[in-house]
C-alpha cells in the first residue's frame, strides 16, 4: 500500500509534455516558399495613386492675381504643346489644311528631294531688288534668273505632280482626296526653303519614298 501511493505521489508531481511547455515561447516555423505571399504593405488610396501617378498637386492660388499667372502659365504650355506637335508633324494638332496620310505623303514626296522652287524666294529678292537700280546690266541679270527659274520652277511642278498622283493612286487607291489640291499642296511646299517649312520634314533629302 505504501509502494503504490508513492508511485501515485510520483505520477501526480511529474510534469507531462503540456506543462513542460507552458510558459515557453515555442519556435516559430519558417513560412513555406510555396506558399505565396502577400503585398506586405496597405493598399494605398485613391488619392495616394492619382498624386503618385501625376506628381504632387499644386495648392489652390491664394489670390486673384496668381490665379490669373497660373491661368497665363498653363496656357503658354499648352500653346507651347501644340506649336510643338504642328512642328514635329502630329496629327492631333496639325491644321486641317495639313491632316491626313495623303497630305503627309505629300510632304515626304517633296521633303526627299531637291527642289527648284527653293531658289524662287531668293530670285524673287534679287528680281524685286533690280526694279530699283538704274544699273542695266544687274536689271539684266535679275530678270534673266528670274525667266530661268520660272522655267525650271514649271518643270520641277510637273515632275513633282507627276510623282504625287502616281504615288497617291498606289498607295491610297480608295482616296476622296482631290488630286489636283494635293498637287498644288506639293508645289507650294516645294517654294518654301526647307528649314521653314511647316510641318517640319520627317525624311531626309535622298530619302526613297
Amino acid at each position: 500500500t505504501r509502494l503504490r501511493g508513492v508511485r501515485l505521489l510520483r505520477r501526480r508531481s511529474d510534469p507531462g509534455p503540456e506543462a513542460a511547455t507552458d510558459g515557453v515561447q515555442q519556435p516559430v516555423e519558417p513560412p513555406d516558399p510555396r506558399r505565396p505571399a502577400g503585398k506586405g504593405r496597405p493598399t494605398p488610396r485613391r488619392r495616394e495613386a492619382q498624386r503618385r501617378r501625376t506628381g504632387p498637386v499644386a495648392p489652390p492660388p491664394k489670390t486673384r492675381r496668381e490665379a490669373y499667372k497660373r491661368m497665363r502659365e498653363q496656357s503658354a504650355e499648352r500653346r507651347a504643346g501644340m506649336r510643338e506637335g504642328m512642328r514635329t508633324g502630329d496629327e492631333r494638332f496639325l491644321l486641317p489644311r495639313d491632316q491626313g496620310p495623303e497630305r503627309r505623303l505629300v510632304r515626304d514626296v517633296v521633303d526627299s528631294r531637291r527642289n527648284a522652287g527653293s531658289l524662287f524666294l531668293f530670285v524673287a529678292v534679287i528680281y524685286f531688288a533690280g526694279l530699283f537700280v538704274r544699273d542695266v546690266r544687274f536689271q539684266a541679270i535679275a530678270v534673266s534668273l528670274w525667266v530661268a527659274v520660272l522655267a525650271m520652277l514649271i518643270l520641277d511642278s510637273v515632275v513633282i505632280g507627276v510623282r504625287i498622283r502616281r504615288l497617291t493612286r498606289e498607295r491610297f487607291p480608295d482616296s476622296k482626296e482631290s488630286m489636283s489640291r494635293l498637287v498644288l499642296y506639293g508645289v507650294t511646299r516645294a517654294t518654301m526653303i526647307r528649314r521653314w517649312r511647316a510641318p517640319k520634314p520627317q525624311v531626309k533629302q535622298g530619302d526613297r519614298i
